[in-house]
């Protein structure tokens, strides 16, 4: 199969987020319908929603609306790159996104990371980082040992 580059999405946050979560880079789905977590097996948005006791935001608005209301920033740390279908091991010179952008304009007090490759790259780039930040289960439906309480332990202090 061919690799081709492809892009990702622009971040969603404003001046009141607290909480960035940076996953890796859009899945499939993801890039179909243009937003985050699209795949309706990922566990993202059914647990953000189950975590603040909300209902399921379900179309792109909703989402947008439902982070920013949060005080939730959300991006991926590739914006850029080679990839074969939807895995992270296949992502291959990736261009890693500019994280001043959100930190310029927002008051980012902890960092989520969903997933191995989101955090792997966090370590490379900004490892200087002051801002706490955590390593999160994927909540991609490929892992198998997702456990939302992490999670939800992660958001005590915005709930």
């Amino acid at each position: 199969m061919n690799k081709q580059v492809k892009m990702g999405f622009p971040p969603v946050f404003d001046k009141h987020s607290k909480v960035l979560i940076l996953g890796s880079f859009p899945s499939v789905k993801s890039r179909e319908i243009s937003f985050y977590y699209g795949h309706k097996q990922n566990r993202f948005w059914k647990t953000l929603a189950e975590i603040f006791q909300e209902e399921l935001p379900l179309d792109t608005q909703g989402k947008k609306e439902f982070l920013l209301r949060r005080k939730i920033a959300l991006w991926d740390m590739v914006v850029e790159c080679e990839i074969e279908g939807s895995a992270d091991s296949s992502v291959k010179n990736p261009k890693v996104a500019d994280l001043s952008l959100i930190f310029s304009q927002a008051q980012i007090q902890k960092i989520l990371l969903n997933g191995t490759l989101s955090f792997t790259l966090f370590e490379k780039y900004y490892s200087s980082c002051k801002i706490p930040y955590y390593k999160m289960p994927s909540t991609s439906p490929a892992n198998p040992r997702f456990d939302q309480r992490i999670w939800r332990e992660a958001f005590n202090d915005l709930r």
